[in-house]
């Protein structure tokens, strides 16, 4: 459980498509942030509300925040990306939202994936050389891209944090919170 205040109002940008996005990938990470004293904002390719889902099914509705267009990496401490199939597998194919997450890569703040989210990064070319994890059926395409794979429930590499599946949430929480407090690069101060 995280400790009240251990983020201190630090900005962790939730990157995510339309829909498609597994709905306890992102309201899990969601609600560790905000125990934490985070600010989560979502970050999506459109604005309005996005459709989350539990497996295969419609779960809950959420309204967008900031539109991917509109911000970048400089106004956030760091990047979490939930997963579900459909959800990275559009992120992927949106310039903009490849270089938004790459940008938290070259400013080396912490970004945290699960299940299928890597999917993101690989077209982002930022998983060669790093140590990581994914759904099961992404270590072929992670390999290809560099990665090296290994089947953990979390895995760390210098800031990245990832995790296989929602039953990993518990460890993969306490490890986005931990990194993002451990975070050197913070957000730069935005003009009023």
């Amino acid at each position: 459980m995280a400790v009240p205040d251990t983020l201190a109002g630090r900005r962790v940008a939730f990157l995510v498509a339309p829909e498609g996005i597994e709905q306890v990938e992102l309201t899990e990470p969601w609600q560790a942030v905000k125990d934490a004293g985070g600010v989560p904002e979502l970050v999506s390719t459109d604005s309005g509300k996005v459709q989350a889902f539990n497996h295969l099914d419609k779960a809950d509705t959420f309204e967008v925040d900031k539109v991917v267009t509109d911000v970048s990496a400089d106004d956030y401490d760091a990047l979490v990306l939930p997963g579900g199939v459909a959800n990275p597998d559009h992120l992927r194919t949106v310039p903009a939202a490849v270089r938004f997450a790459g940008d938290f890569f070259a400013q080396r703040k912490p970004v945290a994936a699960i299940c299928h989210a890597p999917w993101t990064l690989i077209e982002a070319d930022v998983v060669r050389g790093r140590r990581m994890t994914s759904w099961p059926s992404l270590q072929t395409d992670l390999r290809n891209a560099g990665a090296e794979w290994v089947d953990e429930q979390v895995v760390v590499d210098s800031g990245f944090v990832t995790s296989r599946n929602p039953g990993d949430l518990p460890a993969f929480c306490a490890k986005l919170v931990e990194e993002v407090a451990e975070g050197k690069h913070r957000a730069q101060a935005r003009s009023a």
